[in-house]
């Protein structure tokens, strides 16, 4: 569906899908940046620094307890959120960012499932970490 949006689609009027009016759009967005566009245009060495991170966590794999049920959720989630992003940055030089969330005046930036991924996967593990006891 978002590859038939005109790229470069925002918000309300502008090309976007509407799911729920005035906070839920799709869009067809390209983001050469990290999360918020932060390091526009750096795409290949963002490339780079997430399949270096990837390497990091099958290096230090029992570091991290990755033989844990939950620490493979996150791992998992946060591991296939870097996979489909670095995809999308070889194939396309960017990543395609779909989801358009609006609260108010304020429109959030947008993002894609892999970018959930990624945040879901490092705030269970962090929440996990620091509920574990000592």
């Amino acid at each position: 569906i978002v590859a038939n949006l005109p790229f470069g689609t925002y918000g309300e009027g502008r090309g976007a899908i509407t799911v729920v009016r005035n906070f839920f759009y799709l869009v067809h967005v390209g983001n050469t940046g990290a999360a918020w566009s932060m390091f526009s245009g750096q795409s290949v060495p963002l490339a780079v620094l997430a399949l270096a991170t990837l390497l990091a966590i099958f290096i230090w794999r029992d570091a991290l307890a990755l033989r844990e049920r939950r620490s493979q959720l996150c791992f998992g989630l946060l591991c296939g959120g870097i996979v489909g992003n670095v995809v999308d940055r070889l194939r396309y030089g960017h990543v395609v960012d779909f989801i358009d969330l609006h609260f108010g005046s304020y429109v959030y930036p947008s993002f894609n499932i892999a970018d959930s991924g990624i945040c879901i996967g490092v705030i269970l593990y962090l929440w996990h970490s620091l509920r574990e006891p000592k």
